[in-house]
Parts: C-alpha cells; structure tokens; sequence
C-alpha cells in the first residue's frame, strides 16, 4: 500500500525541545500498561464469527492512526509525518514459537480483515521468524494472551535506530461478567508524550465499545 510522509520543520515543531532532549537517551522509549474493557468487542467478534486477536488489532491500528504522534518517526536527523502506519504484529504458532507479520492498514475493516487473515496464516504455517521488511510507518503489536500483565519491557537492541511505537496485549480475563485486557503502550518520548498515549487509550476503548 503506498504510503506518503513530509519531514517536519524541526525549527518551527512545537516538540523540537521535547525531541532534542529525549533524542540522545539510549532509552528514550517510555512505557505504561492499561486495562481496556472489551466485553462488547469480544461478543461482536463472536457473534460474527472473527478473530477475537484481529478484531481488537483493527481497533488499535484505526485509533493508531488517528492520533498523530504515533506517525512520526526518526530516520537519521530528521523527523517524519507519515500519512498512515500499518501493523507487524507477531504472530503465535500452534508449535510455541513465534513469526513476525506485516498487515496493511485498511479503513474497510472487510478488506483489513481478509488480507491479515491470510498474513497470520501464512505465518502460522511457516518457521523461523521471518523479519518483516515493512520499513519504519508501522506498530510492533504483539499479543501474550497467557499472561495477566501490570507491566511489560521490551527487548531493545541499542545500537539500532528505532522509533516505532510498540503495543501489546495480554490475557482476557472476565469479572462479574465483564471481560477486560491489559495493554501495553511503549512510545519514543521525543515523538509523543504520555498525553498523546492517554488519547490513544481513550479512542481504542471507544472503538472497542462500538456495536459495530
């Protein structure tokens, strides 16, 4: 899917402060966790017979890609906008390992669907981990769903550039008949802040209560 992006005026950006400061940690990553209800999601994507795991992914990659900062990304010195970000989430195997995967992002939830049924599919049925080479305008998602989560970190290799957000998933558990998951949101602290996060969870959960 062809994407565009536009280098941000660094002199003019509101963040350039933001950015210059976080930009030479060598973390400059920055983490938390939530729980987000999905009582609603779940019994839609039942009822329609889907992947629970791709139902609630189109609902991260869609509020993703509203909110700006999860499109900016690094490349050498200077500072992108892109148009739209697509998924390489990971993908689990009946064996216990794991491949990588590359979904486009598609406002016809259908044809979202459809083609990133056949991408965990064919990464269900392959070895290895099959780096995806998708570039930078992605989400690393990832799901853990045999673990009730407060916290999660990363492996991170510090000598390789990086500026893509990371979301991941945990267990769906269910009380007093509501049924809740945590998530994880890492982000590049030059590029967004914890209120950008705060918007994200916010219009996740609102997608996740929609009927549909």
């Amino acid at each position: 899917m062809l994407t565009t992006k536009q280098e941000i005026d660094l002199e003019t950006w509101v963040r350039k402060d933001h950015y210059q400061f976080f930009s030479r940690f060598e973390e400059p990553f920055f983490g938390v966790t939530v729980t987000v209800d999905c009582t609603a999601a779940y019994r839609l994507a039942k009822a329609q017979g889907r992947s629970f795991f791709l139902h609630y992914l189109y609902r991260a990659l869609k509020a993703a890609n509203r909110i700006e900062p999860f499109r900016y990304r690094i490349a050498g010195d200077k500072v992108f906008h892109y148009d739209q970000v697509h998924a390489s989430p990971t993908i689990n195997r009946p064996d216990g390992t794991f491949g990588f995967a590359y979904m486009d992002f598609n406002e016809d939830e259908v044809r979202f669907y459809e083609a990133a049924l056949r991408e965990a599919e064919a990464v269900k049925s392959s070895t290895g981990l099959v780096p995806s080479v998708s570039g930078q305008n992605v989400i690393h998602f990832s799901a853990i769903p045999w673990l009730s989560f407060t916290s999660l970190s990363h492996a991170r290799c510090y000598s390789f550039p990086d500026s893509c957000p990371k979301i991941s998933f945990g267990k769906l558990s269910e009380e007093n008949g509501r049924k809740t998951m945590p998530v994880s949101v890492h982000g590049h602290h030059g590029l967004m802040d914890g209120y950008h996060v705060g918007q994200f969870v916010t219009l996740f959960q609102q997608l996740l209560d929609e009927a549909g």
